[in-house]
């Protein structure tokens, strides 16, 4: 199962930052596991969203040429507050660099003005189709469908209050 951990963005700089939210509601079904007794946003799922943050600089700065982009390391990752239903997670992501295959950020999450975590992320960007030529329509669905998650999550609206870049 995929979980989107990004339900709006806030404010983007094309390349350079991203600011996003997540809204944790009681209905999301892991806090049923993740405690029962005392429901929080598990800290893999708070680093997750700070992820799909980044991502989304990476698929803008290259034009959506990668239909997938992973973590593929996450360093000095600090947390320091749950997030709990009601609460709102706010990701302030700053690229250090974004190149054809792999991208480095770092970032921080929120609670209103209390921080949640901090973390810095490399990011590996690929397509399916570089394994596997076959794969290639699928590619192409993905990014499909990306696109248009990122004109429901808001991304063409805080794109057009940033200005011209």
């Amino acid at each position: 199962m995929k979980f989107q951990l990004v339900d709006k963005i806030e404010a983007i700089e094309p390349g350079k930052r991203i600011v996003t939210t997540k809204a944790l509601s009681l209905a999301e079904e892991y806090l049923a596991d993740h405690f029962p007794a005392f429901p929080v946003l598990p800290g893999v799922m708070m680093l997750e969203a700070m992820v799909q943050s980044a991502a989304w600089l990476v698929r803008l700065a290259q034009d959506y040429a990668n239909s997938t982009i992973v973590l593929s390391a996450a360093k000095n990752v600090r947390y320091a507050s749950f997030v709990a239903p009601g609460d709102v997670l706010r990701c302030e992501i700053d690229a250090i660099g974004i190149a054809d295959e792999s991208a480095k950020f770092k970032g921080v999450g929120f609670v209103g003005e209390r921080q949640t975590l901090s973390a810095r992320l490399e990011l590996r960007c690929m397509n399916l189709a570089d394994r596997h030529p076959y794969l290639a329509n699928a590619d192409r669905q993905i990014v499909a469908e990306l696109k248009n998650c990122f004109e429901l999550i808001g991304g063409p609206v805080a794109m057009a209050q940033a200005g011209p870049g």
